[in-house]
């Protein structure tokens, strides 16, 4: 056990889990990026701008909640740590992002434009809707033919802005020689126009430009809450790029050079200072240190740095300064390989067809279909263009999937505010019917099960004048296990004895002196006690036998029900971990989980994520830290916590807001009845359609019965949406 690891500081409920940054320089005219994993409320806004903007060489601060993220436009001489040092003793985590690795529009603009669109489209439905009722009130000949002219002159640019997204689709489908739901959606759209002008034109009785209207309306509040279920679509492997450390420290004839991380080469000499990150894969050749590699790897517990310890990119230098030596730059290291582990299993995830997708490969084509038929068969009987062209329009415009386009965003965004008030975030559009067909769950330990916190767990068997020595050495330490020793003492009502000549050893532990007596406390070989199976550290008070102070992670709020409940429900459960053996198997038994491994690495995790899938289980994964980016990409779908670090957070499907695990067995639940609800609503939109084609096609739908018809359809699948409420 030894010092300096960087305190955790929780200003939120959740806990931090970012890596430290090496001591920088801004450049003149460039912006800083921190991530601030911890904040999750417009308080922690305004405290961390307020504090930024008030240092004297920051011109401006801006924080981000979406996505959690601090912009800094700082003076010339600003050092970064001098930032991350502000916005840590406000209380919250804070790290450095690469900009120039993380895209240049980070704005909803997608949002706003379906918005946008939608706004137009039910402004000018409800104008044209006010000049039809006068229609089908009586309005006949020029009256009639003036306020069908109105109308058109509101919806053909009206319909021309909003409809874009649909012809847009519908066009690179088509082009594509595909069909999608766009495609008869624009071609109604289109139909309806062009029959209407022509209807208009000879002076005839029906004209559709507010169901025209009223189809564009109905659909772009499908999409706008389709997309109002999911986060801003950020990608995790850009995610993981940004955390790669932008500088670095090479040795150059023995004189120390700042440069860009890209142009180091294999062989070179890297200084990497106390908390900074490592730039690269390398191998230590002079210094003696601990390493911080929970994010990577899940370990617990820092391990010992010596000469000749392989490092990789991305993990934490905590106590001395250490010079390695690059044996892997750039797109070879650890770190840049897990980011394309993730973005080879986005790409996965990506083949899955959502019920609406395949409702469409069906109904796109049936649409047509029967919209040719009746225009054949009006035509063959009537000889007259002009009739059958009308009624094949009505056919599209009857047909049109209303309903079907509200049915799964309707649910979703009612079980997505469910799953909300219970403290889950839906982040894709598609999380909840992957959740529904779920059958194994497989959680990580460290930061996901328990809170990577430990605690004393022998306290009761130590003497109280050895803890008050142990509290004295751990006071000067920021180890997590000495940090712990201090929590727990302070939690007893322990008092720390002042100790003189305090003396940290990098990698090893701390000595001092007391009453003329040598007091050691940190690594079991240091203080000459024998190593032991659990995670322990030791007090020796001069020649007497060293006292071991044994620890446990302490479980994560509701960690126990929610084992229980999924269990109960009938599914599996599994327990992955990079943690060693003795951990993982002391939590798995505590959890009763039967089946657990410990010592993976991301990569495993991965592995052993898709041969469960591919011997046909359905998995969601739960984890938080860059060691389980990957597996939450692969997995059916996954949930990270909020206190997970930025790319696990991005790379999940459904973020868990509080501390408590229980509310993701009740997950299970609400998506198995939001899929019952989905799939409901496709039998209702059937309905609607074996109803009203009959309807179409004998030629007796006309404006106000698609009107009407369209309405009680799309009211009809939200309704039955809300009972997911």
């Amino acid at each position: 056990m030894t010092a300096t690891a960087r305190p955790t500081l929780v200003a939120c409920p959740a806990c931090a889990a970012a890596p430290s940054v090496q001591p920088v320089e801004i450049p003149k005219g460039a912006q800083l990026a921190l991530s601030l994993p911890t904040i999750h409320c417009s308080a922690c806004i305004a405290k961390i701008e307020r504090g930024l903007n008030a240092h004297p060489s920051v011109e401006s601060a801006r924080v981000n909640l979406t996505l959690k993220r601090a912009h800094i436009v700082a003076a010339p001489e600003t050092d970064v740590t001098d930032m991350v040092a502000l916005v840590e003793g406000l209380g919250y985590e804070a790290h450095e992002l690469d900009l120039a690795a993380l895209s240049a529009t980070e704005t909803d603009k997608a949002g706003r434009d379906i918005l946008m669109r939608l706004a137009v489209a039910g402004f000018a439905s409800m104008n044209v809707m006010l000049l039809s009722v006068a229609v089908w009130s009586g309005a006949e000949d020029a009256t009639r033919d003036l306020f069908h002219w109105i109308s058109a002159a509101i919806a053909l640019p009206a319909i021309a802005f909003a409809g874009q997204p649909f012809f847009r689709n519908a066009w690179a489908a088509l082009s594509k020689r595909s069909l999608n739901m766009d495609v008869p959606i624009s071609l109604a759209i289109l139909l309806a126009v062009v029959t209407s002008l022509w209807e208009t034109a000879l002076s005839g009785a029906h004209a559709y430009f507010d169901a025209a209207l009223m189809l564009t309306f109905f659909l772009l509040a499908g999409r706008y809450l389709d997309h109002r279920t999911r986060a801003v679509a950020r990608s995790a492997a850009e995610e993981l790029t940004a955390l790669e450390v932008p500088r670095a420290f090479r040795l150059v004839d023995g004189e120390e050079q700042e440069v860009a991380v890209s142009e180091l080469g294999v062989g070179d000499l890297i200084r990497v200072r106390p908390g900074g990150r490592m730039p690269v894969d390398g191998e230590v050749i002079e210094g003696t240190s601990e390493l911080d590699r929970s994010l990577l790897t899940g370990e617990t517990l820092p391990i010992l740095a010596e000469v000749g310890q392989a490092v990789s990119a991305g993990e934490v230098n905590l106590t001395g300064p250490l010079i390695i030596r690059a044996t892997a730059v750039g797109q070879d290291t650890s770190l840049h390989q897990m980011a394309d582990l993730v973005a080879i299993a986005e790409s996965g995830r990506s083949r899955y067809t959502s019920l609406a997708d395949s409702a469409a490969k069906l109904y796109a084509p049936g649409v047509h279909f029967m919209s040719a038929l009746a225009f054949l068969g009006w035509y063959l009987y009537t000889w007259d263009l002009r009739t059958a062209l009308n009624i094949a329009a009505a056919v599209l415009i009857i047909t049109c999937p209303c309903a079907l386009g509200l049915a799964v965003p309707a649910v979703t965004t009612a079980a997505s505010g469910r799953l909300f008030r219970k403290g889950l975030l839906i982040k894709h559009e598609t999380a909840l019917e992957r959740l529904a067909t779920v059958d194994t769950v497989v959680f990580d330990k460290t930061g996901t099960l328990t809170e990577g916190v430990p605690k004393v767990t022998n306290a009761a068997e130590i003497p109280p004048e050895k803890f008050m020595l142990a509290m004295g050495l751990a006071h000067g330490s920021s180890h997590p296990l000495a940090q712990a020793i201090v929590r727990t003492g302070a939690a007893l009502g322990v008092e720390a004895v002042k100790l003189t000549d305090i003396i940290e050893t990098p990698g090893y532990g701390t000595t001092g002196q007391w009453n003329g007596q040598k007091v050691m406390l940190g690594r079991a070989t240091w203080t000459g006690a024998p190593e032991g199976q659990r995670t322990a550290t030791y007090l020796k008070v001069g020649d007497a036998k060293p006292v071991a102070f044994t620890f446990s992670d302490r479980l994560r709020e509701g960690a126990a029900e929610a084992v229980e409940a999924l269990k109960t429900s009938g599914k599996e459960v599994h327990l992955l971990s990079g943690d060693s053996e003795g951990a993982v198997s002391e939590l798995a038994q505590r959890l009763g989980i039967e089946r657990f491994e410990a010592g993976v690495l991301p990569a495993g995790k991965v592995s052993y994520i898709n041969d469960m899938s591919d011997s046909g289980a359905h998995v969601l994964m739960v984890g938080d830290g860059l060691n389980d980016t990957a597996a939450l990409a692969a997995a059916q779908v996954s949930i990270s916590p909020a206190s997970a670090l930025d790319a696990a957070r991005v790379a999940s499907d459904i973020v868990l807001l509080g501390n408590d695990l229980a509310p993701i067995s009740q997950a299970c639940e609400t998506a198995k009845s939001a899929t019952k609800r989905i799939r409901e609503n496709f039998r209702i939109a059937t309905l609607y359609n074996i109803i009203a084609v009959p309807l179409a096609v004998a030629g007796l739908a006309t404006p106000l019965i698609a009107a009407l018809a369209m309405s009680t359809s799309s009211i009809t699948v939200s309704l039955n949406a809300l009972r997911l409420r």
